[in-house]
Order: C-alpha cells, then sequence, then structure tokens
C-alpha cells in the first residue's frame, strides 16, 4: 500500500486497528497513545483507534473483525496475533508493537527487507533467553535446579527453550518445564515448581506473562521463589529481577511506524527493529524477603535498584 489516500478519502481520519491481549488501561497501549500524540494524532480528531482484546483462539476472529470494519493499519502487541493477523490479510499493513522472534516464526523472511505487509519491532526473545539464566544463576548461587514458567502457545518457545537448555548445560542446572497458558495453569505450575523443590524460577517473556504478572509475582513470592522476569514491570510490581528491552519504548516505536505507513511508507520497505539497549532491574525489598543477598559485581550491573 503506497499511502492511505484512498482511505482518508473514504474517511476523514485513518483508522488503527489493535488487538492485545487484554483491554485499556494498559501501560504499554498508555506508551503507544502517548506517542501519537507527540506525532500530531488525537483520537477522534485525526486519527480513529479501534481496540480488540483477547488471546488464543479468538485471534483470527478479531482480526478478521477489525478488517471487516476496514481498518487501514493493524497493529498486533504478540506472536500469535501477528500470525493471525497475517493469516488473514496479505495487503492491509501489520505493524507488530512487539514479537518475539518475527524470522524464526515465519512471520518474515527478513529483518532488514521484510518485503510482504508486516513490519515492527522485535523483542529477541530467544537471544535473551540464556543470559537471563545466567543472571539468576549468578543471584542464587546455590541454585542446582530451576523452574522453566512459559506460554506453549508463543511462537518463540521452541526456540527460548533451546537456548535456555544450552545455557543450563553450560550453568550445571536441571530446568523443570511449566507450561501454562491459563491463570488456572498457572497456579498449578508454580506448585508443581514448589513440590519439585526448584530452587529458582525464570518466567519467559511473553504476553500471557505480563497480563498475568500479578499473579506470577504473588505464586512465586507465596512459595518463595526466587525468580527472573523479562520486563521491568515485574521487578516493578514485587518481582525480584527483570532483565530485557524497555517495552514501553518499543510502543513507542510503534507509533513512530504508523506515522511513516500514514505518510506513504511501505512496511515491505520498513526493516524491523531490534532493542539496542536493555534494562537490569534489581527488587532489593524482595530480596529481603526472599533471604538473598545480590552480590556487589552483580549490584553495580543493574540499572536500576528498587529499595
Amino acid at each position: 500500500m503506497p499511502s492511505l489516500s484512498g482511505a482518508q478519502e473514504r474517511r476523514a481520519v485513518p483508522r488503527i486497528g489493535i488487538i492485545h491481549p487484554s483491554p485499556p488501561p494498559d501501560p504499554w497501549l498508555d506508551s503507544f497513545q502517548q506517542e501519537l500524540h507527540v506525532l500530531g494524532y488525537i483520537p477522534g480528531h485525526n486519527i480513529a483507534i479501534d481496540y480488540r482484546s483477547g488471546r488464543g483462539a479468538v485471534l483470527d476472529e478479531l482480526a478478521r473483525d477489525l478488517l471487516v470494519s476496514r481498518v487501514d493499519i493493524l497493529v498486533t502487541t504478540s506472536g500469535p496475533a501477528v500470525l493471525a493477523a497475517k493469516r488473514q490479510t496479505t495487503s492491509v499493513p501489520i505493524v507488530m508493537a512487539m514479537s518475539g522472534d518475527p524470522v524464526g516464526t515465519g512471520v518474515v523472511a527478513n529483518i532488514a527487507h521484510p518485503g510482504e505487509n508486516v513490519t515492527g519491532l522485535s523483542l529477541m526473545s530467544a537471544d535473551l533467553a540464556g543470559l537471563r539464566l545466567g543472571m539468576l544463576k549468578e543471584a542464587v548461587p546455590r541454585a542446582r535446579r530451576v523452574g522453566v514458567l512459559f506460554d506453549p502457545t508463543e511462537p518463540p518457545t521452541a526456540q527460548e527453550l533451546r537456548e535456555t537448555e544450552i545455557a543450563a548445560k553450560t550453568l550445571a542446572l536441571t530446568l523443570e518445564p511449566l507450561p501454562a497458558s491459563n491463570p488456572d495453569a498457572l497456579n498449578q505450575a508454580i506448585a508443581k515448581a514448589a513440590e519439585l523443590h526448584v530452587d529458582a524460577l525464570i518466567t519467559f517473556a511473553h504476553a500471557f506473562a505480563f497480563v498475568n504478572r500479578a499473579q506470577i509475582i504473588s505464586l512465586s513470592g507465596q512459595h518463595r521463589l526466587p525468580a527472573m522476569y523479562g520486563w521491568r514491570e515485574f521487578a516493578e510490581g514485587g518481582g525480584l529481577m527483570s532483565y530485557g528491552p524497555n517495552v514501553k519504548a518499543t510502543f513507542r516505536r510503534a507509533a513512530v511506524y504508523i506515522d511513516r505507513i500514514i505518510k506513504g511508507a511501505r512496511p515491505a520497505d520498513m526493516p524491523i527493529e531490534q532493542p539496542s539497549t536493555f534494562e537490569f532491574v534489581i527488587n532489593q525489598r524482595t530480596a529481603k524477603a526472599l533471604g538473598i543477598e545480590f552480590s556487589p559485581a552483580l549490584l553495580v550491573r543493574a540499572d536500576e535498584v528498587i529499595e
């Protein structure tokens, strides 16, 4: 689609359809809308935003519904959502506000030249899995058995597990897989971790985990499990530690992609961005509650220490 001029002839303003795991308000969606405002877009004035929320089997239906309503651009905020959107259209631009591994999951053939109707941002989920495990081992040196909490429906899961297993061999760790795709399964997975006497927990950076972060943090605390998470919102919410890109920043960048497409850019020509900076956040209050003392070397590497 060379420009949105045709769509703007049909309607006074371009219309954006967003598929997100949960409805607004949401800190990531707030960042997206704030950046749109900075770029001069005001919902209800010169842009329209239509939200759909859900996970799993409903994603294809949500994408179809937005396409039937004639959105000009689809915005997806999870790996399964972008795959669903791509199944439904090869012409309407799709902007990934976040995606674990768009090449490995077959969304695009090439990061630099997507070549289709999909572009946006990747969070490099698989590339970071081993790093997170190594940092968790450094924080909990006594750890020998680590539970791995993940959503098996997320496309990058298989590759993330492989990378985590490679790191575990190097670190002499035994992994206990803990798949969970709904809140009840979360309860069961973390209870299983306690029954298996795991020494620590690593949570993959999936949209499902973010939506259910309060439950995951609470359960980890109840079972006294030191845990590493993928995004700073977990550490801010009481999780022990997190390492990963600033997702609010990626959502702001997604707004820039929207602006460029509205002004005539083609998704096929827009390279998919990967994060260049990462945040390591430590929650000292949680560490004290768990009886964990971070080494000076680890503390000095932290971008933020929550006291």
